[in-house]
């Protein structure tokens, strides 16, 4: 195979070469600093930056005002979290989450656990789903905030934002909502939703890394982050710094192409991920993990029982996959996730997630299909815990 295969979209995406070309007159000729707006190189960037942030606001349903740039997710969690919790201890000190959530959350509340706060993390059913009736049974006099993500990063399983939405609209909570995964790929419009924050990510998007989003509400209610970093008010003055202006250009220029090719391309998608399902589960002990729920139409976490993922990923060295989130694909820990929905450990470890992406064609999933296949009858040909399975 001459050319790498890459399904581990989920981790990252590549940056697509249209991004690149609104990108590279930011980082070659206008390099002005765009808070420099006494000349016109200055005012040139600014109004790149604006032209941005209008653009991603058009994606998810919001005001300009509204979007805060940041370097990306993980730093939109940290900030909201440790804002809200700083911010709002007259109300309360207690959180709501999920057990399935990425790790960027649940290590922030784990530190605010520390602190004092009071965190309540839900259970999900066996396919990835939560109880509505649970969380709303959760919620508090004192509770502050709920924060769900809309798409499971490991599963592709999303949960019902805007019954969620309805839930802490009604019970007067704030609800934190990270669609990294899901801003892009599938409708997400923040009004829609009911939801007081939203984050998002620029490499998922086929934009570039270090630079994200962060929705903050400003109609019918304020809401109190705290702020980020002092230094020159950029921002909305919760972010002081010069700003990444190439970074928020391509922000703003995937933003654009996804809002334009997002009904097309994810029933393409939708369309590839069955097909490399159906053609996978044929194999025996073979299950998709979250089928009985809603999902991304790009992701595919299937379980290949009574073998290691690491060894199948070994042995298709041409195909990019992942075991799992890629911030904690370097652990011998089982997927926290598939923990949670119920799997066993060698279940766990033997799950390989496949995330499909912009530039995957027919012929990749096919190739797949072939590849995984054939490894996979290899390595449970030589497994003594196989053969064990087979005689039973």
């Amino acid at each position: 195979m001459d050319r790498l295969i890459y399904l581990d979209n989920n981790a990252t995406t590549p940056l697509d070469p249209r991004v690149l070309e609104a990108m590279m007159p930011y980082l070659t000729t206008q390099f002005a600093n765009a808070s420099s707006v006494t000349h016109r190189a200055g005012r040139a960037a600014a109004a790149a930056v604006e032209k941005a942030r209008g653009q991603v606001a058009s994606l998810i349903g919001a005001t300009e005002k509204e979007i805060t740039f940041t370097s990306g997710s993980t730093e939109a969690i940290n900030m909201v979290l440790k804002g809200v919790f700083e911010r709002y201890q007259t109300k309360g000190r207690h959180f709501i989450t999920c057990q399935t959530e990425h790790k960027a959350v649940l290590d922030t509340f784990a530190y605010l656990e520390k602190q004092g706060a009071e965190v309540t993390y839900l259970p999900v059913s066996g396919s990835g789903a939560l109880d509505l009736a649970l969380l709303e049974a959760s919620i508090r006099p004192d509770t502050v905030l709920v924060a769900l993500m809309h798409a499971n990063n490991e599963t592709g399983v999303l949960h019902p934002v805007r019954d969620i939405g309805k839930i802490t609209m009604r019970r007067d909570v704030l609800f934190f909502c990270d669609a990294t995964q899901s801003v892009g790929k599938v409708p997400v419009n923040v009004t829609e939703i009911g939801v007081d924050l939203l984050c998002l990510s620029a490499h998922k998007l086929y934009g570039p890394k270090g630079v994200g989003a962060l929705y903050i509400r400003r109609r019918n209610k304020r809401i109190q982050t705290g702020v980020l970093l002092h230094g020159g008010g950029q921002e909305n003055k919760l972010r002081a710094g010069t700003l990444n202006v190439p970074g928020i250009v391509g922000l703003g220029e995937a933003a654009s192409i996804a809002q334009k090719e997002m009904d097309t391309e994810s029933l393409r998608l939708a369309t590839l991920r069955d097909k490399l399902e159906s053609g996978l589960t044929r194999l025996p002990a073979t299950v998709v993990n979250g089928l009985g729920s809603p999902r991304l139409p790009n992701v595919s976490n299937i379980a290949f029982r009574h073998l290691k993922a690491d060894q199948l990923m070994v042995g298709v060295p041409d195909i990019a996959l992942s075991s799992g989130s890629a911030c904690v694909s370097g652990t011998r820990d089982p997927s926290h996730v598939l923990k949670a929905m119920g799997l066993s450990d060698a279940d766990a470890h033997a799950s390989v997630r496949f995330s499909l992406g912009r530039f995957t064609t027919d012929e990749d999933i096919r190739t797949c299909i072939c590849e995984v296949t054939e490894t996979v009858n290899s390595l449970r040909a030589s497994s003594p815990i196989w053969q064990l399975h087979n005689n039973e």
